[in-house]
C-alpha cells in the first residue's frame, strides 16, 4: 500500500505512517497504523489509518481536538445506538444539518468548532426524544 502525503496542520512536517505501537505502546491494537508527525512527541498530532487501504481516516488532530472528537462521536453514536435512528439516518440527518456530503460527514475531518456544533445539536436530539446518556 502506498503511503498518503499528509503535512501537519499544526507545525506543517511530513506526516510519517507508523505502526499504533508508537503512540500507544503496549495498548496498541496489533496491526493498527497512525500517521504521526515526524516531530511527534514534540508535535502531538496523529491520525489512525484504514486498515485495508492505509489511507488516513481524517486530518491530524492535537490532544485538544482528539478529545473533542472524542467528545462528539459519543454524542452523534448515542443517536443511533439508543435506537432513536438507525445509523445510516444520523449520518443523513448530520449530513443535511451542516450542508455536508458523504465525503465530509465524518467526525475524524471535524474541526472543534464543527465538533462542538454536532454536541449541541445532537444534546438538543436527544433532549426532544428524551434519550438517555
Amino acid at each position: 500500500m502506498k503511503q498518503a502525503k499528509i503535512r501537519c496542520p499544526y507545525c506543517h512536517a511530513q506526516a510519517v505512517l507508523r505502526p499504533s505501537a508508537a503512540v500507544y505502546q503496549d495498548k496498541a491494537q496489533p496491526g493498527r497504523h497512525l500517521y504521526v508527525c515526524a516531530r511527534y512527541p514534540r508535535c502531538d498530532s496523529y491520525v489512525g489509518a484504514h486498515e485495508g487501504t492505509l489511507l488516513p481516516m481524517g486530518t491530524l488532530a492535537n490532544g485538544d481536538l482528539r478529545n473533542k472528537r472524542i467528545q462528539a462521536h459519543r454524542a452523534f453514536n448515542r443517536l443511533w445506538e439508543s435506537g432513536a435512528m438507525k445509523k445510516w439516518q444520523a449520518y443523513k440527518w448530520m449530513q443535511a444539518k451542516f450542508g455536508l456530503n458523504s465525503g465530509q460527514a465524518h467526525i475524524a475531518m471535524f474541526s472543534e468548532f464543527l465538533c462542538d456544533q454536532l454536541i449541541a445539536e445532537c444534546d438538543k436530539v436527544a433532549i426532544n426524544m428524551q434519550l438517555t446518556a
